[in-house]
Protein backbone atom coordinates (compact mmCIF):
# COMPACT_ATOMS: atom_id res chain seq x y z
CA UNK A 1 0.00 0.00 0.00
CA UNK A 2 1.28 3.13 -1.00
CA UNK A 3 1.00 6.45 1.70
CA UNK A 4 1.75 10.04 1.30
CA UNK A 5 2.66 11.53 4.95
CA UNK A 6 2.21 15.23 5.20
CA UNK A 7 4.36 17.20 8.31
CA UNK A 8 4.93 20.70 9.21
CA UNK A 9 2.18 22.56 9.42
CA UNK A 10 0.64 24.81 11.71
CA UNK A 11 -0.10 28.60 13.04
CA UNK A 12 2.27 30.93 12.21
CA UNK A 13 2.19 34.92 12.52
CA UNK A 14 1.73 36.60 9.23
CA UNK A 15 5.74 37.20 8.10
CA UNK A 16 6.38 33.47 9.24
CA UNK A 17 7.42 31.00 7.73
CA UNK A 18 6.69 27.25 7.57
CA UNK A 19 8.74 23.98 6.10
CA UNK A 20 5.98 21.20 4.78
CA UNK A 21 7.55 17.54 4.04
CA UNK A 22 5.92 14.90 2.56
CA UNK A 23 7.14 11.51 2.15
CA UNK A 24 5.83 8.42 0.46
CA UNK A 25 6.24 4.95 1.11
CA UNK A 26 5.40 1.63 -0.04
CA UNK A 27 5.72 -0.66 -3.15
CA UNK A 28 6.85 2.24 -5.37
CA UNK A 29 8.82 2.04 -8.65
CA UNK A 30 9.39 5.46 -9.66
CA UNK A 31 8.21 8.48 -8.55
CA UNK A 32 7.28 11.21 -11.36
CA UNK A 33 6.29 15.15 -10.91
CA UNK A 34 5.39 15.87 -7.09
CA UNK A 35 3.16 18.75 -5.66
CA UNK A 36 1.49 20.89 -3.63
CA UNK A 37 -1.78 21.58 -3.48
CA UNK A 38 -4.12 23.24 -0.88
CA UNK A 39 -7.38 24.17 -0.09
CA UNK A 40 -9.02 26.83 1.46
CA UNK A 41 -12.52 27.10 3.51
CA UNK A 42 -15.17 27.37 0.87
CA UNK A 43 -12.75 27.71 -2.02
CA UNK A 44 -11.71 24.96 -4.68
CA UNK A 45 -8.74 23.28 -4.53
CA UNK A 46 -5.36 25.29 -6.17
CA UNK A 47 -2.15 24.42 -7.33
CA UNK A 48 0.89 25.68 -5.17
CA UNK A 49 3.73 24.32 -6.56
CA UNK A 50 5.30 21.09 -8.57
CA UNK A 51 8.27 19.43 -9.08
CA UNK A 52 9.73 17.06 -12.08
CA UNK A 53 11.98 14.49 -10.79
CA UNK A 54 14.50 16.19 -12.68
CA UNK A 55 14.03 19.46 -10.87
CA UNK A 56 12.18 21.05 -12.68
CA UNK A 57 10.09 23.70 -10.73
CA UNK A 58 6.38 25.75 -11.21
CA UNK A 59 4.66 27.90 -9.29
CA UNK A 60 1.43 29.24 -8.41
CA UNK A 61 1.38 33.11 -9.37
CA UNK A 62 0.51 34.28 -5.40
CA UNK A 63 3.94 32.15 -4.16
CA UNK A 64 6.48 32.89 -6.71
CA UNK A 65 8.98 34.64 -4.63
CA UNK A 66 8.08 32.80 -1.40
CA UNK A 67 7.83 30.06 -1.74
CA UNK A 68 10.10 27.23 -2.53
CA UNK A 69 9.37 22.89 -3.85
CA UNK A 70 12.16 20.77 -3.52
CA UNK A 71 12.39 16.82 -3.06
CA UNK A 72 14.91 14.40 -2.37
CA UNK A 73 14.65 11.57 -5.01
CA UNK A 74 16.48 8.69 -2.52
CA UNK A 75 14.25 9.32 0.06
CA UNK A 76 10.98 9.89 -1.76
CA UNK A 77 9.98 12.94 -0.13
CA UNK A 78 9.09 16.58 -1.25
CA UNK A 79 9.28 19.83 0.61
CA UNK A 80 7.77 23.25 0.68
CA UNK A 81 9.64 25.99 2.23
CA UNK A 82 7.06 28.62 2.97
CA UNK A 83 8.14 32.16 3.96
CA UNK A 84 6.78 35.93 4.15
CA UNK A 85 3.26 34.01 5.05
CA UNK A 86 -0.11 35.69 4.26
CA UNK A 87 -3.14 35.39 6.44
CA UNK A 88 -4.60 34.22 2.54
CA UNK A 89 -2.01 31.36 2.91
CA UNK A 90 -4.13 29.35 5.48
CA UNK A 91 -5.40 26.44 4.13
CA UNK A 92 -5.20 22.76 4.55
CA UNK A 93 -2.37 21.80 2.64
CA UNK A 94 -2.19 18.57 0.34
CA UNK A 95 0.90 16.34 -1.13
CA UNK A 96 0.30 14.95 -4.73
CA UNK A 97 2.51 12.60 -6.74
CA UNK A 98 2.05 10.72 -9.96
CA UNK A 99 4.15 7.53 -9.19
CA UNK A 100 4.48 3.71 -10.83
CA UNK A 101 3.40 1.59 -8.08
CA UNK A 102 3.35 -2.04 -8.30
CA UNK A 103 -0.43 -2.57 -7.31
CA UNK A 104 -2.14 0.30 -9.65
CA UNK A 105 0.75 1.25 -12.29
CA UNK A 106 0.99 4.78 -13.39
CA UNK A 107 -1.75 6.52 -11.06
CA UNK A 108 -2.04 9.65 -8.62
CA UNK A 109 -1.56 9.50 -5.28
CA UNK A 110 -2.72 12.04 -2.62
CA UNK A 111 -1.98 13.08 1.26
CA UNK A 112 -3.97 13.61 4.05
CA UNK A 113 -3.46 16.98 4.07
CA UNK A 114 -1.91 19.21 7.01
CA UNK A 115 -3.32 22.49 8.00
CA UNK A 116 -1.53 25.60 8.14
CA UNK A 117 -3.12 28.87 9.52
CA UNK A 118 -1.23 32.41 9.19
CA UNK A 119 -2.95 34.74 12.12
CA UNK A 120 -2.37 38.48 10.85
Amino acid sequence: QVQLVESGGGLVQAGGSLRLSCAASGSIFVINDMGWYRQAPGKQRELVATITRGGTTNYADSVKGRFTISRDNARNTVYLQMNSLKPEDTAVYYCAAEMVTIKSGLSDHWGQGTQVTVSS
